[in-house]
């Protein structure tokens, strides 16, 4: 990436610097993410999401409505299901990588609730996403554990990616809340 609009980008990501460290997406939240030491990126969070764990797992696996989960602007370019592996093939347009890039995933539920989603191909390194849902409260309420790898095929710095990953996952996790309200009537 070249030197002017990689200034250009940190410079907008100023205010998020300040507070890289303080890790929640909400009140009752906890996110952190941090770079490996072997290159990528992972993040991990706890997450109370206002609703059952098969609202919330429903949202999670309804593949062809997966960028409305987002604030990141991606397609789904291909969708196939077959004994119970959804194979994704996500087209991605970021401002950290220039042009559209290509994630295939192999996604599956987990037993006990949740889902674990893996790099098949595409533009990455790495890929690895798991999502662990229980019940909380009376059981009218989710509490989620989520880990994510990734490791972009990109000369963009891991730092740099780190604190990006930061926003759009709490942008993703209120995306998540906010359906689920609305999948519930509330």
């Amino acid at each position: 990436m070249p030197i002017l609009p990689l200034l250009v980008l940190v410079g907008s990501l100023c205010p998020t610097l300040w507070t890289w460290g303080t890790g929640a997406a909400s009140d009752a939240d906890i996110l952190d993410v941090k770079v490996e030491s072997g290159g990528g990126v992972r993040a991990t969070a706890r997450v109370l999401f206002p609703a059952k764990p098969e609202v919330i797992q429903s949202l999670l696996a309804d593949y062809p409505h997966w960028p409305e989960l987002f604030e990141v602007h991606m397609r789904v370019a291909a969708l196939n299901i077959h004994d119970g592996v959804a194979t994704i093939d996500l087209r991605i347009t970021h401002a950290l990588m220039p042009g559209e890039h290509r994630l295939v995933t192999d996604s599956r539920m987990l037993p006990d609730g949740g889902l674990v989603t893996d790099l098949k191909g595409g533009d990455f390194k790495r890929y690895h996403r798991v999502w662990k849902l229980r019940p909380t409260g009376d059981g009218d309420q989710t509490s989620a554990d989520f880990d994510l790898t990734v490791e972009l095929d990109s000369l963009t710095p891991d730092w740099l990616i780190a604190v990006v990953m930061r926003q759009e996952l709490e942008a993703h996790f209120r995306i998540v809340k906010r359906k689920a309200l609305e999948r519930i009537g509330k």
